[in-house]
């Protein structure tokens, strides 16, 4: 049976991240009536221990900070104090991890407790490693903010848990801002934009290099009760499905029989997430056509192939209705940024 919950289900605990956010927004002398607004939280106090918010709602607090703060680093400033946060045993194990990859391991394992709204898609292949986020409760118009506060708390609890900036490469699903001083600061000087996903490059060579600040014993990268707590989202459940499936055309018919709902209703719940089966298909088989230009240098044939197209003319179709450019030209972007 597939597990899942949805942007209306109250799994996210009030007294972490969405408190770091009104504690932040309260350090800049912003007005909290504003920020509590359609938040659930609606009083000075710390929230009782027990006052889980909605991803919705967490998601409306956020938006609200972003406005009644009026700041271009709202999301960098909120995302260095993100990891490894105060998450009980999940924080205490990225505290402990012992290298990069462990870190990586341990976050994509907490993913619902330490990256709630954004799931952290780890991938190693050859020389370069990858760590991409999806979107897991349908927020679209937010996701700018939230790939900059997802990949600046990564990047500054690394450098802090290994003593040193690492070399990241940025890449973002979206167009270059007017101003980039604030990605310069928190992120480094090695931004790309229009890139149709949001991820961080770094060469394998450094997922295993020791970390000088980890614990004599760090905690083994297996599945801990704490992150098999709460169920995933239905956004993210459903990618690692059609991931799973790319090459074989997944349909809706069999996917929604596979989660044992109707079509209809699987409709209706993904409507709720501001998406639909084609566009969650369609983003999966673009993630994997851009892995495999990337890493693996493949052509269109090849990529065509891969993902069960009859001929590359199919694919360059296909590719240019999901991305609105040619296989080709991304193709060329991509690897000559990777050079």
């Amino acid at each position: 049976m597939i597990v899942y919950h949805g942007a209306g289900d109250a799994v996210i605990p009030a007294r972490h991240q969405p408190w770091q956010v009104l504690d932040y927004a309260a350090s800049r002398d912003a007005a909290l009536p504003a920020l509590w607004r359609g938040s659930g939280l609606d009083g000075p106090d710390l929230p009782p221990a027990e006052l889980r918010l909605t991803p919705q709602q967490y998601l409306q607090l956020l938006q609200n900070a972003a406005r009644v703060l009026g700041s271009a680093d709202t999301a960098f400033m909120l995302g260095q104090q993100m990891l490894p946060g105060d998450y009980g045993p999940a924080s205490a194990a990225l505290l402990r991890a012992g290298s990069l990859r462990e870190a990586l391991q341990i976050l994509a394992a907490g993913q619902c407790l330490l990256s709630p709204l954004l799931c952290p898609r780890f991938r190693e292949e050859g020389a370069l490693t990858a760590l991409y986020w999806t979107d897991s409760y349908g927020a679209p118009g937010q996701l700018p903010f939230l790939a900059e506060m997802h990949m600046t708390a990564l990047a500054s609890m690394c450098r802090w848990l290994g003593g040193e900036r690492l070399p990241w490469r940025f890449c973002f699903n979206r167009t270059r801002p007017r101003y980039t001083e604030q990605h310069e600061v928190h992120l480094g000087a090695d931004l790309r934009f229009d890139c149709h996903l949001d991820a961080m490059l770094i060469d394998t060579a450094w997922l295993d290099r020791p970390w000088p600040a980890a614990a004599p014993a760090p905690a083994p990268p297996v599945m801990p009760a704490w992150a098999a707590a709460t169920s995933p989202s239905l956004l993210t459940v459903l990618y690692d499905y059609l991931l799973a499936r790319v090459r074989a055309a997944p349909t809706l018919e069999q996917t929604a029989a596979d989660f044992a709902v109707s079509p209809a209703t699987l409709k209706r719940h993904l409507a709720r997430h501001h998406t639909h089966f084609q566009a969650e298909l369609d983003q999966v088989r673009t993630h994997v056509a851009l892995y495999l230009f990337q890493t693996r240098r493949a052509d269109n044939d090849a990529v065509a192939r891969h993902l069960g197209f009859h001929d590359a003319t199919n694919f360059r179709r296909s590719f240019k209705r999901w991305t609105g450019q040619t296989p080709g030209l991304l193709r060329e972007a991509l690897l000559s940024g990777a050079n």
